[in-house]
């Protein structure tokens, strides 16, 4: 039947995924696949750095819950490509990262760009495959797609070698695969004994995280919510799975967010807690009442009961399980019965968010000069009031400022970094986001240290016709790191805390971008109304203050490394 080639072979595999775009800088140990992708209906999008690349396969991975690709060269190709891995990681993203290596003839010979890179990458994925047989690329294709969606969902490393890439086999020799894969465990047991202990409680919450989000669970929750009058909370990729609109939803679980969050986690007896990990988020189950019971149900086995006991642990797809508990809940005829069990508990966390929001009204409100964040933030939220608006975080207090004060109103729809805490994700998540959905307004805000990481992305915006809008909450420097230090030791250490005042307007106006300077808290609408009317990214800079110390910074001066 003829001859064919690696490259061939893996631009067919992909395409054949149903992949449409690959995240990717070029390189001469990939090269062998790009003169296969041109002409295909896959979409190579270039960045200026792989550590963008791995951001935006990231960001395609969290919005569209399928595999995003990222494909880079070999070597420092590679290394650059780390920090995304491991985000990913964190924040269990399917997404299959490719790189070339140097050939297998030329191992051990000092050539160019060799190193061990799939012994560095393994601890960080799921699964790292090196294919050493060209006939079997589309073999290895299909394990490394199958495997980043199976169970709880990740990264996955698959190292094509130049040599195997470039070499030709017979095309009857080859074998093709195209396996898909479904997550919808579900326990029914485990579902009756958790009605069960619902019953039995008085305070029940729910956390509803990533796992909720991968799931697609939104509409069983809701169901769940609705059906037995139960408190739901959000989390990560999670935030939406119920809109923070509805009446039984409280928002972030997080204790930082103003709202309910505290008072919940601290009065609770029963904590429900789908598809999310305790962790630091949660001071690793500290902050939750000690004498509550704690139902965990989680699509990975090891998970459950990491840092916390666990009094039911439920190994189970999140959707399939919450489906189950409504129809035990309906044959038991117990959710009226319930919903008004639970009316005085609900009724309690009402009072406790309006409380919570009315202490932080002070700064949303304030007209404060240099700019309160909050104050910034309520203006970013309010304007960003449609439900199908894209937020997107970045920077150390400036994640912590929008994440306090964010509506979310559909799942999908807002991004920050995460547990990992990468900053720099902010534009190459942006750009993904507006990549995905044309249509819809995608605004980052991003402080300004953050902002620095990945700079040249505006161009990329700007070159991919990308209309973004970046709201820098410009505070002269590291401000999360400036305030630890100050709380632990009295006093910040100037060398690398301080950046100083930047025009970064400016450098986006000489990218080809439109800028703006906002100096007071009654410029910022305008400067967001504007800033949509251009058809190019758009840099706001805000000068907000810098001695303004976030929940975030006091939380970092009590886990750094201080003496």
């Amino acid at each position: 039947m003829g001859q064919i080639t690696g490259g061939r072979l893996a631009a067919e595999a992909l395409e054949k995924r149903g992949v449409s775009h690959i995240f990717t800088l070029s390189g001469g140990h990939i090269t062998p696949i790009y003169q296969y992708l041109v002409n295909t209906s896959i979409t190579m999008f270039d960045t200026r750095h792989e550590q963008s690349a791995l951001f935006m396969a990231e960001a395609w991975g969290k919005l569209t819950r399928r595999p995003g690709v990222a494909m880079v060269t070999a070597g420092p190709g590679f290394t650059n490509s780390l920090t995304g891995v491991a985000s990913a990681s964190f924040s269990n993203t399917p997404l299959v990262m490719i790189a070339g290596c140097v050939g297998l003839n030329a191992r051990e010979k000092l050539d160019l760009q060799d190193m061990r890179q799939a012994a560095t990458i393994e601890p960080m994925v799921k699964k790292a495959f090196v294919c050493l047989k060209t006939e079997r690329i589309p073999e290895y294709v299909d394990m490394a797609f199958r495997t980043a969606v199976s169970g709880r969902p990740g990264p996955v490393y698959l190292e094509l070698p130049v040599d195997v890439l470039n070499a030709s086999v017979e095309s009857d020799s080859v074998r093709h695969y195209n396996t898909s894969v479904m997550n919808t465990p579900v326990d029914i047991e485990g579902a009756a004994r958790l009605v069960d202990m619902l019953e039995k409680a008085q305070k029940p919450m729910v956390i509803a995280g990533s796992g909720a989000w991968y799931a697609d669970a939104g509409t069983e929750i809701k169901a769940l919510a609705e059906r037995a009058g139960l408190p739901v909370f959000t989390s990560l990729s999670g935030r939406g799975v119920l809109p923070d609109t509805h009446d039984f939803c409280f928002e972030s679980s997080l204790v930082i967010r103003p709202g309910a969050a505290l008072s919940a986690l601290a009065d609770t007896d029963l904590v429900i807690i789908l598809g999310t990990r305790i962790s630091l988020f949660y001071m690793f189950g500290d902050v939750i009442n000690p004498s509550a019971r704690l139902i965990q149900v989680d699509i990975q086995a090891d998970e459950i009961g990491r840092n916390r006991s666990v009094d039911l642990g439920i190994i189970s797809d999140i959707r399939a399980l919450v489906r189950e508990c409504n129809a035990v809940l309906e044959r038991r005829g117990k959710g009226g019965s319930l919903k008004e069990k639970f009316r005085p508990w609900i009724e309690y966390l009402n009072l406790m968010k309006s409380q919570g929001k009315g202490f932080a009204d002070l700064n949303w409100k304030s007209n404060d000069t240099p700019i309160h964040p909050m104050r910034l933030m309520r203006e970013i939220d309010d304007f960003m009031n449609r439900e199908d608006d894209i937020v997107v975080a970045d920077g150390g207090d400036t994640t912590t400022w929008m994440g306090m004060t964010r509506t979310v109103r559909k799942a999908g729809h807002y991004l920050d970094y995460g547990l990992y805490g990468s900053l720099g994700v902010g534009l190459p998540y942006a750009n993904a986001a507006k990549l995905l959905y044309p249509a819809k307004r995608v605004l980052l805000v991003t402080g300004d240290g953050s902002v620095g990481f990945n700079f040249m992305e505006f161009e990329t915006a700007l070159r991919k016709g990308l209309h973004i809008v970046v709201v820098i909450a410009n505070d002269l420097g590291w401000g999360m790191i400036r305030h630890s230090q100050e709380i632990r030791m009295g006093k910040a250490i100037e060398t690398g805390t301080w950046i100083g005042k930047v025009a970064y307007e400016k450098m986006v106006e000489g990218l080809g971008g439109k800028g703006f300077y906002v100096e007071r808290p009654e410029e910022i609408r305008p400067a967001l109304e504007k800033a949509f009317t251009f058809s190019v990214p758009v840099c706001i800079n805000v000068m907000t203050d810098p001695t303004t110390v976030s929940p975030g910074s006091m939380a970092l001066a009590g886990i750094g490394g201080y003496k």
